[in-house]
Parts: structure tokens; C-alpha cells; sequence
């Protein structure tokens, strides 16, 4: 080989070293680097650290309006574990109803208790509606979810201009008459919570046919099973929400604002020019008195009613 040859060769090679190794520099200085750079700017994260599920420690003791649960019984503890679980860990929902409680339990304790109703009921309202004015698939209507006929029978009127169903006030003192016929039926405020669901006939019905006395003991259909647990864990989750990881400010919780009445016993023509009357809209005309279901008031029978005006607008 003459060396001319050789020299160029060698010079090609040692070239192709050169460039190599100095791309292998290059590359390996900006792998470096942007390892210092993405570990500067986004810090390792952990699934661990960053979001756990804890198992919740059931308490030693629990009671219902007095009433204690026999947690002794394996039965009873996982049906009340599970309704813990499901009620914590629904977060946005269990918030909301701590916000909304805050606005709708000052008016619902006085008439428990004026009915000599134990205040644990009122998170059966929660269970039954989420305390909004919802109607289920059967009809059951508003807060305490009351079916059409149960209404009429306890004297709220229901018709295409009024449905006292949705008036808080009243749907909550005819649920405290329900309630009490109950309690006199089966002596018991945990049977009287769970007729509220499966009604008096079917709760009396399972009693007889199961020879037993107790709700504990009875063999329910899968809602009525969880729903007297469904009540029991919210009543112990929003009583003890900053214990179960729920953080808030009072002034994150909803108020309901001053109001007062006024009395009407003569036909309304125009709800919307009704509210202009207290410097009101008909939204929040309608968001006080959803009983009121239609844009005007017949009154054929010259009945006295109290719409709610705000307070502010008088």
C-alpha cells in the first residue's frame, strides 16, 4: 500500500472517530442536561404519595335516634362499612350535601322536633332526595319524596297550579305524621325509617312472615336493605366531615336568604308581574316557592296562601 494512500485512509477513519465521538459528547451533554432540567421542573411523583384510599375504622359504637347498631354482627358491620365507603369517597356529592344541609336543616329541625321526631331524621331527607326537588320513576316528589295519594291522604293539595309536595315546610310536617304512625305501628324508630322506603303493609308483611321484630334481622330487598345504613353513614360523615378529610369555610356553606311571607287568597294572573310587585324576578319568586308549579294561581276556593318574598326586596 503506498503511504499516501494509507495517510488519506487513516485521516478518513480517524475522522469518522472524531465525529463520533464527539455526536456520542454532544448527545450525551444533552441527555444530561435535560435530565437536570425535566428533574428540576417536574418533581418524581409517587401514586403512592400523590393519592391513597384508606380503609375507614368503623366506630365502637353507632346509634340511629337512639337506637343502637349490633355491630357485633358481621352482617351489620359490612353493611354499614360499605355505606361509609361508597358516601366518603363520592366526595363532590358528600361536599354538596354538607353545603346544602347548612341552607334547608334550620328549617327542618323545629318541625322534627315540634313533632317529637328524633333530629337523626333529617338525614333522612338527605338520603331520599339530596335534599333538591327531585321526582322519581314512581312520582315520589321533593325532599321527602312523597307519592301523589300519601300526599292527598295527609292533606297537601296536588294539582296543575299547586304541589305542596315541593313546600318544604309542609312536606316535612306531613313526613313527621308518617313517621309517627310508624314508630306506633312497630315501636321502633329504626322499623319506622325503613317503612319510610318499603312502606308500613310491606315492612309489617316481612315481620310476620320472617318471625322476627327487629330490622337487623329481616331480610329486605337490596334497597331497603342499605337504606337505613345509607342514613346512618351520612349522618356520621357530615356530623364528623373535617374528621373524614372534608375541608371548608362556613362561608363555603349555603344560606338560604331572609324571607317573609304574604298572605294571598284571591287568583293570580301573572306570577311574573306578582314578584315585580316586591322587586323580585320570577326566578327567584319560583326558587322560593316551587309549590307554586304553574305562571298563575286559579284559587277557586278562595284558599289563604304564604308565598315567601325576599326579605332584602321589601
Amino acid at each position: 500500500m503506498k503511504l499516501d494512500t494509507f495517510f488519506k485512509k487513516t485521516s478518513f477513519a480517524v475522522g469518522i472517530a472524531t465525529l463520533t465521538l464527539g455526536a456520542y459528547f454532544i448527545s450525551t451533554s444533552f441527555i444530561s442536561n435535560n435530565e437536570v432540567k425535566t428533574t428540576a421542573e417536574e418533581p418524581e411523583k409517587s401514586f403512592e404519595k400523590d393519592y391513597n384510599v384508606f380503609a375507614i375504622e368503623l366506630p365502637k359504637e353507632i346509634d340511629f335516634a337512639g337506637e343502637s347498631l349490633p355491630l357485633q354482627i358481621n352482617d351489620v358491620k359490612e353493611r354499614l362499612d360499605k355505606e361509609l365507603l361508597v358516601n366518603t369517597y363520592w366526595q363532590s356529592n358528600a361536599l354538596l350535601l354538607l353545603k346544602r344541609s347548612n341552607k334547608f336543616f334550620p328549617i327542618i329541625e323545629p318541625i322534627l322536633e315540634e313533632y317529637g321526631i328524633p333530629d337523626d331524621f333529617k338525614y333522612l331527607a338527605i338520603a331520599e332526595s339530596g335534599l333538591e326537588h327531585v321526582v322519581s320513576p314512581a312520582g315520589a316528589t321533593g325532599f321527602w319524596q312523597i307519592m301523589k295519594a300519601t300526599a292527598q291522604d295527609y292533606g297537601l293539595e296536588v294539582n296543575a297550579n299547586v304541589d305542596e309536595r315541593y313546600h318544604i315546610e309542609k312536606a316535612t310536617r306531613v313526613a313527621c305524621q308518617y313517621l309517627q304512625n310508624s314508630k306506633k305501628r312497630f315501636g321502633s324508630w329504626t322499623l319506622a325509617a325503613a317503612a319510610y322506603n318499603a312502606g308500613n303493609a310491606g315492612i309489617s308483611r316481612e315481620l310476620k312472615r320472617q318471625e322476627v321484630e327487629d330490622y337487623y334481622d329481616l331480610l329486605l330487598n337490596a334497597e331497603t336493605s342499605r337504606y337505613v345504613f345509607r342514613i346512618i353513614a351520612l349522618k356520621h360523615i357530615l356530623t364528623n366531615a373535617k374528621d373524614f378529610g372534608f375541608h371548608y369555610q362556613d362561608s363555603d356553606l349555603y344560606e338560604l336568604e331572609t324571607y317573609t311571607t304574604v298572605e294571598v287568597d284571591t287568583a293570580v294572573t301573572d306570577f311574573v308581574k306578582f314578584a315585580e310587585q316586591f322587586n323580585m324576578n320570577y326566578k327567584t319568586l319560583k326558587l322560593y316557592n316551587p309549590w307554586l308549579r304553574d305562571k298563575h294561581l286559579n284559587n277557586y276556593s278562595k284558599k289563604t296562601y304564604h308565598i315567601k318574598v325576599i326579605q332584602s326586596s321589601l
